[in-house]
């Protein structure tokens, strides 16, 4: 990445972090980076072609935070499995980019990418236009990161088991994304009466609880002809 996109990257993300994306101006963009209006929309063809970058570079970013997450030194493969997911929930905060791209919904603050178009003609503004991944293609890059790093260091060695594992896990983690804890547990409290949630910053305090299901996960043979969860 030139350092003139990530310069503009990094401004781009600091205007959404004081208004909504309705609110951010390309000029104001652009001034923040040191550049010109004109070197932006060079770089990203238009506002569109910007929000298509942030939602992309916030994907990279979640694939590579799953990575590290994996390569920890940790030779126990549950471990490693549940820092991913730790991982996941933690970097999928209450509006965020990546919360919008995991679960596929996008609120007003946000810049919700729309379809790809195909008319861009300069590099860098057709490198702008490739198509995002849906929730499903997010999910699934992740657990294939997670089945080549713990390939030979989980129980079984059937690839078809390890992946179905590893997407579980995962998607036990997306729920937690999707559904958050209530305040004071079920019922209880002021704030679980009126509907608030509580986001933790991440997978610690079910720790315990996901250590039993991945224990579960990596013991028990499944009898089901699907070896893949859809």
């Amino acid at each position: 990445m030139s350092e003139v996109r990530a310069a503009l990257l990094i401004a781009a993300e600091a205007h959404l972090a004081r208004r909504p994306w309705s609110a951010v101006r390309m000029g104001e963009v652009a001034a923040s980076a040191g550049v010109s209006r004109q070197t932006l929309y060079n770089e990203f063809g238009s506002k569109e072609g910007l929000a298509r970058a942030l939602a992309r570079q916030a994907a990279d970013g979640y694939l590579a935070g799953i990575e590290r997450a994996l390569a920890r030194s940790a030779a126990d493969p549950r471990e490693r499995l549940r820092a991913a997911a730790d991982w996941t929930v933690a970097a999928a905060r209450p509006g965020t980019l990546l919360r919008s791209l995991l679960t596929g919904c996008w609120g007003d603050p946000l810049p919700a990418p729309r379809p790809a178009r195909t008319t861009a003609t300069a590099p860098a503004q057709r490198r702008a236009e490739l198509p995002l991944p849906g929730p499903g293609d997010l999910l699934a890059a992740a657990r294939d990161r997670a089945v080549a790093a713990l390939d030979g260091a989980a129980p079984r060695t059937d690839p078809r088991e390890l992946a179905r594992e590893c997407e579980c896990v995962l998607r036990l983690a997306l729920s937690r994304v999707v559904a958050p804890p209530v305040v004071g547990g079920c019922g209880g409290g002021a704030a679980a009466r009126a509907g608030h949630w509580a986001e933790p910053e991440s997978w610690r305090p079910m720790t315990p609880q996901m250590t039993r299901v991945m224990e579960t996960i990596f013991r028990t043979e499944t009898t089901s002809p699907r070896k893949i969860m859809p």
